[in-house]
């Protein structure tokens, strides 16, 4: 993955593949798993790399590392794509939500629901219910 990088770099590919691709691929080989799996690189302006990071911890932590971050990526990229990094904080996004269940598992689905009128639907649950009171 390193010789592809510094190939490709060197290659001054101009339309197939921009210096941002680059930077972006390289991340996660440059930092590992772990912190790839909290951030995310999102551009490359002015040669500073913009990366995305849950919070402010991880923001303030990142920070202390970019020298051993930038050298790691000059080792990957070669050097003059990236010269700085920015972390910043993302917007908190909702992760996916399971689907409701109209209907609980353990219980039958209610008769009344087959009703299309609301009202009557209601009168029939009161009758029910002073029926079995």
């Amino acid at each position: 993955m390193e010789r592809a990088a510094k190939s490709l770099a060197k290659m001054k590919l101009s339309d197939a593949v921009t210096p941002e691709d680059l930077a972006r691929a390289a991340w996660a080989a440059a930092v590992g798993e772990r912190l790839a799996s909290k951030t995310s690189p999102k551009s490359l302006v002015r040669g500073s790399l913009i990366v995305e990071v849950e919070d402010a911890l991880w923001q303030r932590n990142l920070f202390h590392l970019t020298p051993q971050i930038l050298t790691k990526l000059s080792k990957v990229l070669g050097s003059g794509i990236i010269r700085d990094l920015e972390f910043r904080i993302g917007t908190p996004r909702r992760p996916p939500q399971p689907a409701q269940k109209l209907y609980r598992t353990h219980e039958p689905p209610d008769e009344a629901e087959r009703i299309k009128d609301p009202g009557m639907r209601i009168v029939y649950r009161q009758g029910r219910k002073k029926a079995s009171a």
